[in-house]
């Protein structure tokens, strides 16, 4: 018996020791998020796959920009829609998922994006920190599109991140007619839409994958700015 008991101890350390290691630290970005209040998303939707664009350098500024931030974190009020909307996606489409490719930002990134367009045609794209920042910036706004059950992203007419009309929403029709975008990506970004919506979040019109759930006037009179 002391055998088998010694035994299934040793079994159980390499085990214990893989489950450690699967629960990372948290980084000094990710501890000052939550100090501020922000959530890590998986604490109310384990499901949701994150994929932090701005945790490579394949995105608009060519640059890495979270060089220590891994989680995605929103304002508790945005984590509970967002676990809405993805519920509701699971309702329609239990084959597909949500996929968030940013979060919650510190004003101090925001920063460097403004930097990368202001002397830009993009700057469009970008919102401007001397003037409060985005919704990103409180916690309240989501990058996002959908992907499979292997975590492959669905076809959505460009890649998130794309700064041009092909990515506008109010131009979709004319797109497909054109032949910039496929008749089924037109309808993934109406499924995206449509549970987004679902959970309180308001599209953005010249990005697909952004959704804001409150508006920049709100943010600025009730909530407080990441730093």
């Amino acid at each position: 018996m002391k055998h088998i008991l010694i035994t299934l101890l040793l079994a159980a350390v390499p085990a214990a020791h893989a489950c450690a290691q699967g629960q990372a630290a948290k980084t000094k970005t990710e501890l000052s998020m939550e100090r501020q209040g922000m959530v890590d998303i998986h604490t109310r939707d384990k499901t949701i796959p994150v994929s932090l664009m701005y945790a490579r350098a394949d995105n608009f500024t060519g640059q890495v920009l979270y060089t220590d931030l891994t989680r995605a974190y929103l304002h508790p009020k945005a984590a509970a829609a967002l676990a809405k909307a993805q519920r509701r996606l699971k309702q329609l489409r239990p084959d597909l998922s949500l996929k968030v490719y940013d979060a919650a930002r510190p004003m101090s990134i925001q920063q460097r994006m403004w930097d990368k367009v202001k002397n830009t045609k993009k700057y469009l794209y970008v919102s401007n920190p001397a003037r409060g920042g985005g919704l990103h910036n409180y916690g309240m706004a989501v990058d996002i599109t959908l992907c499979d059950a292997r975590g492959d992203t669905l076809d959505m007419g460009t890649k998130i991140d794309y700064m041009g009309p092909a990515a506008h929403i109010d131009r979709e029709d004319a797109l497909v007619k054109s032949g910039r975008i496929s008749r089924r990506a037109l309808e993934n970004r109406r499924l995206l839409r449509e549970v987004m919506r679902y959970a309180g979040f308001k599209p953005l019109r010249t990005e697909w994958w952004h959704f804001n759930l409150i508006s920049r006037a709100t943010a600025k009179k009730y909530y407080k700015v990441i730093k």
